[in-house]
């Protein structure tokens, strides 16, 4: 290994390796198949790339055999062919780690789908003349007979690295069918070891992967899943672009990710973000892949501070300074979360990790899957759910998720161990009436059903089950069948409950029959939400609809103009500009309202009360219009 530590000072600078980086690279120079699980910012990249730059005999004077030194710049002498293979899924992700690499002087290179022939051709001649050292391409065009033929025929691959692996698993967070094809590289390259790389797989995954591809009894490689430098806050959505200006103002002028579920959310967030004054850019799929590499440049730069993106902003980003990531809505699984997450603070400082949810998430995933995914991808779904809503601590909980121990009690770094959750006054009642739910429903249903009977929902199978005879039907009415999966969910984590068999019935634990008796202490959310910011104060931050009209009102367009060039009603349009008055502190109302119809207001603003306006409307006889009294009581205050 003291070549590699060699290559590893002076073609990176670093005087020693990363954990499991070194173990990683031993495999490959074994000639060993490996799986190789980093999470981001490990540097897992280092671990395929630095092998290639090392052969297995190496001289006194720093060159080995083929006159190339160990910082893989090469020199006159004998040609010693090897070559790794890079898989990778795409071309931005390809090239940034090629012109990386050609910046250290690292024979690297790249054939894809936006090069002319003569520039493919280059590449093959390099490889004909041994030259090459690292060859990055798309699995398709790996897997291309032409392709498969030439490097058969030169006989130079050493070995083929796997990156993004977890694209190869039906059960992983991205999969690419064009993966699964990579088997044949076992068959048709025997003598060449293959080795996986990915930032995030389970269990089940990381066993499929080594499946897929026909790894020959491998050395698994996983690193740790924590990392202790992120703060970690699950909070239910509610006014939601105030949510994201709080973690935003806590990071003014530093770079973060704000995640969006959809195209157009991206696109209202971030006019939204620039109507306040933030450098916000967009990326989703919808843009050409011109305004694409544009917006990722101007982030990865410094131009901008935010980018708002749908995930297919992600793979392949290695900006290190990231301090904060939000999520406007749940993500479909752990992975997912644990991948986009862990773009925050990859250069080992304090990151703020912020998402936002509401049990409406979890309802648009199951229509998306419905009757398309399998039960690998439902049971993530329902993990990131849990993670969500449960009251354990999320290191804990991402870290468990991954198969490792956590053995910190508390970790100081999440809204749960800080406190930061607002808790059910009536947790131990509330508890007690579900366990007593289940314990009615002789622990044959699972929590679905259960919520339903607790709801007192009038559905088919509960009335042919007579379930709604029950005591406990209709216990918790006032409250919706989501608000109780979350709190059958945080008794099950607690251990009042548990699930088993395929079907999931609940069934009280020994904690949960000594509860009816009135022993334990249970504790259940009250909203899911944070009982108050990071920094304990709140500002006002119009929603994101609002801001989308603060253009028209800042030209002096008129309400009945922008009630018409956004098609909106007029009330609307009012509730818009009581918005952008509070925003900009504008205190005077005759600009929209009569003088005399703004004092008679103002004059009765008492009857007010708790924000009501009926009290002035029927005070002033009707004679002066809700928008009115909208509009100067903003201005007032």
């Amino acid at each position: 290994m003291d070549d590699v530590r060699c290559v590893l000072k002076n073609v990176w600078g670093y005087d020693s390796f990363r954990p499991l980086q070194e173990q990683s690279i031993e495999t490959i120079l074994a000639g060993r198949d490996s799986l190789t699980v980093l999470p981001t910012g490990a540097g897992k990249s280092i671990c395929f790339q630095a092998p290639a730059l090392c052969n297995n005999g190496s001289r006194s004077d720093g060159r080995h055999s083929d006159g190339r030194h160990s910082d893989g710049r090469h020199s006159d002498g004998p040609r010693d062919q090897g070559l790794a293979v890079v898989v990778s899924p795409l071309i931005s992700l390809m090239k940034d780690q090629v012109d990386a690499l050609r910046e250290k002087r690292v024979p690297a290179a790249l054939i894809n789908s936006t090069q002319n022939e003569t520039e493919k051709r280059e590449v093959a001649e390099r490889i004909r003349r041994g030259e090459l050292r690292l060859l990055y391409l798309a699995p398709e065009r790996l897997l291309s007979p032409k392709t498969l033929g030439f490097l058969r025929q030169q006989q130079c691959v050493r070995y083929f690295a796997i990156d993004e692996a977890h694209c190869v698993s039906q059960w992983g967070h991205d999969f690419r069918p064009e993966y699964q094809q990579l088997k044949t590289l076992k068959q048709v390259f025997p003598e060449a070891s293959v080795h996986a790389f990915t930032a995030t797989a389970s269990q089940p995954v990381r066993r499929d992967i080594a499946r897929q591809l026909g790894l020959c009894e491998p050395s698994f490689l996983i690193g740790n899943f924590d990392r202790p430098n992120l703060t970690y806050r699950m909070i239910r959505s509610r006014q939601k672009m105030q949510q994201i200006m709080e973690v935003v103002n806590r990071h003014r002028g530093q770079s973060g990710i704000v995640y969006c579920l959809s195209r157009r959310e991206v696109d209202t967030t971030t006019q939204a973000l620039r109507t306040l004054g933030l450098k916000a850019k967009p990326y989703h799929a919808g843009l050409t892949a011109p305004q694409r590499k544009a917006n990722q440049d101007s982030f990865m730069q410094g131009r901008c501070d935010i980018v708002v993106a749908t995930i297919a902003f992600g793979m392949g980003i290695d900006k290190a300074n990231i301090r904060f990531v939000i999520h406007t809505g749940m993500p479909k699984s752990v992975e997912h979360y644990q991948q986009e997450s862990g773009r925050a603070g990859r250069d080992g400082l304090d990151a703020e990790c912020v998402l936002l949810h509401s049990p409406r998430d979890f309802l648009i995933w199951s229509d998306v899957m419905h009757g398309e995914a399998g039960q690998v991808a439902r049971d993530s779904l329902q993990a990131m759910f849990e993670l969500c809503n449960d009251v354990k601590c999320r290191h804990k909980a991402i870290v468990e998720y991954f198969g490792q121990d956590y053995g910190v009690m508390r970790c100081g770094a999440c809204d749960v161990c800080l406190g930061e959750l607002e808790l059910h006054d009536q947790s131990s009642d509330i508890a007690r009436t579900v366990v007593a739910c289940v314990q009615e429903l002789k622990q044959k249903y699972g929590a679905g059903h259960v919520a339903r009977v607790l709801a007192g929902k009038s559905d088919k199978r509960i009335f042919q089950s007579n379930h709604d005879r029950l005591n406990s039907f209709g216990a918790l009415g006032d409250h919706g069948p989501m608000a109780i999966k979350v709190w059958i969910q945080q008794l099950i984590s607690q251990k009042y409950l548990r699930r088993s068999g395929s079907y999931k019935t609940l069934a009280p634990t020994e904690s949960g029959r000594r509860l009816l008796r009135g022993q334990g202490t249970p504790k259940l959310t009250a909203t899911g939400r944070s009982k108050k910011s990071a920094d304990g104060s709140v500002s006002f931050v119009p929603a994101i609809s609002s801001l989308a009209a603060f253009d028209y009102f800042r030209s002096g367009d008129s309400i009945e103009s922008v009630a018409q060039k956004m098609s909106r009603a007029q009330s609307t349009i009012v509730k818009y500009l009581a918005d952008y008055i509070r925003h900009h502190g504008i205190n005077d109302p005759t600009l929209w309202v009569k003088p005399e119809s703004a004092q008679r207001v103002l004059a009765n603003k008492h009857l007010a009360g708790d924000g009501k306006m009926k009290p002035i409307f029927d005070h002033l006889g009707g004679e002066v219009s809700y928008d009115e009294i909208r509009i100067t009581l903003a201005c007032d205050g």
